[in-house]
């Protein structure tokens, strides 16, 4: 039994649908890890983002694709898994990152 639950919203599901097969056993591979650690879960598999809201990063790498899972805690043992991309340059895609932030925000508005 997995020590924290891990929910994935339906932007995170077509995303991960959308990878090539090993790129998405690794991307289910790091989810499977926060299930295991939740906010034990060190770099470089996930990283906290600056001035995010609380969101963080779970970070994916398979030769020389990138993959960044967005995700947050949500209550409990609980966390949400907002979205993700694949990565192109050094820095986080600015678009990337508010309409996770955006997707967020959406989900706590929404839910009690």
């Amino acid at each position: 039994m997995d020590a924290y639950e891990v929910r994935l919203l339906e932007d995170a599901v077509d995303f991960l649908r959308g990878l090539p097969l090993k790129l998405r056993a690794k991307a289910f591979r790091a989810i499977e890890l926060l299930c295991d650690l939740g906010p034990e879960l060190p770099m470089p598999h996930a990283r906290a983002l600056k001035g995010a809201d609380g969101l963080r990063e779970l970070r994916v790498k398979l030769a020389s694709d990138i993959v960044r899972l967005f995700y947050f805690h949500h209550k409990g043992r609980i966390y949400i898994v907002t979205s993700g991309f694949v990565k192109k340059t050094d820095k986080t895609d600015p678009r990337e990152l508010g309409r996770a932030i955006r997707l967020m925000r959406d989900f706590r508005d929404d839910t009690p």
